[in-house]
């Protein structure tokens, strides 16, 4: 973390406008940190002596269009609040871009470890690891499984059409990213669009499903479910397929990627998606597709934080790699769509 006032925060507004939002005034200056890690929507710790607070507010600089929409964050996390699927409570949300310079919320402060790297997650040994990977599936389950009707997310989403809608919404994210040629990215575009699959019964998705966007606690629990700045409502298997995708890039580029699956006990990706094939009881026989799409998705948003970064308008560090990912992503989610459901590793 950074300490002091780290860019895209004025504590002195803030803290104004606290004391006027919140049911008690702060207890004191406000400090904030910035949690490294995230490649998108900044994030921080934020304390007054006495409360900590997560904030959440978009990027500096250039913005897709649709993307780091505060208040779908903001919604379903109240949406998700006493369900099956654990979050942090939410606070405030500010959509006065007046107070910092861009809309933000407020959300508790969770305890937990939030697995990046293998060698952190190993010291927890391998049936531990493996409870954990089992209960990442279980968690993604159980937030399929909710109605969203019930929750108050009907309109959170337009399940029809969402695979088409979803590769023209990101093809055109990618148009808007374009600074220079990425090999092959526009033919994984065209062949996901030769071959969109018929989805199956609508949920609530996560869009950013994986180990590193969960906080576990002491007791080996997740805590929280992190990051909703992609959720929707639409098809499922995009969620299995984000899970897949990451489990794999990260065994096949250690060192690149977060790499907590290599731990040891980590389950397999053939029994990742035979846990959630059995408990939620979809049809993962097109689950290739879906790993080709969430490889497309990603080169996006990653191609995106390195224009960003080209600008600088990022904050933080490790941004300079960003672009060398774009294409593993590329070749990646190409190799998908030929491959075998489970993509056995």
């Amino acid at each position: 973390m950074t300490t002091a006032a780290p860019p895209g925060l004025d504590l002195e507004r803030l803290r104004a406008h606290l004391d006027g939002a919140l049911p008690a005034p702060t207890a004191g200056p406000l400090t904030a940190a910035l949690f490294e890690g995230g490649r998108s929507n900044l994030t921080y710790l934020v304390g007054d002596g006495a409360s900590r607070w997560v904030l959440r507010r978009p990027p500096l600089g250039h913005v897709l269009a649709t993307a780091h929409d505060m208040g779908r964050e903001y919604r379903v996390l109240g949406a998700l609040a006493g369900t099956a699927v654990p979050v942090p409570r939410p606070v405030l949300l500010v959509e006065d871009t007046g107070v910092i310079g861009a809309p933000f919320y407020l959300m508790e402060y969770v305890e937990g470890t939030a697995h990046r790297d293998a060698k952190e997650l190993a010291a927890l040994g391998e049936e531990r690891v493996h409870r954990l990977g089992k209960q990442l599936v279980d968690t993604l389950v159980a937030l399929h499984a909710l109605d969203p009707a019930a929750v108050g997310l009907a309109d959170f989403g337009r399940p029809e059409g969402f695979l088409e809608r979803q590769l023209r919404r990101w093809g055109k994210q990618l148009d808007a990213s374009r600074s220079r040629e990425v090999p092959g990215v526009d033919e994984l575009h065209r062949r996901l669009a030769e071959t969109l699959p018929a989805s199956p019964a609508p949920a609530l998705v996560h869009g950013d499903y994986r180990l590193d966007n969960v906080l576990v606690d002491a007791a080996d629990r997740i805590a929280a479910v992190l990051d909703w700045e992609m959720s929707t409502v639409g098809d499922p298997l995009t969620d299995l397929g984000l899970l897949v995708m990451y489990t794999e890039l990260a065994r096949r580029f250690d060192g690149v990627l977060p790499g907590a699956a290599l731990a040891p006990g980590f389950p397999s990706t053939a029994e990742l998606v035979g846990r959630y094939a059995e408990s939620s009881g979809r049809d993962v026989s097109g689950l290739g597709w879906y790993v080709g799409f969430a490889s497309f998705k990603l080169a996006v948003v990653l191609e995106g934080i390195h224009f960003r970064y080209t600008r600088g308008g990022t904050v933080g560090a490790g941004f300079d790699r960003v672009g060398e990912l774009v294409p593993l992503f590329v070749e990646f989610g190409l190799a998908s769509l030929d491959s075998p459901t489970s993509q056995e590793g």
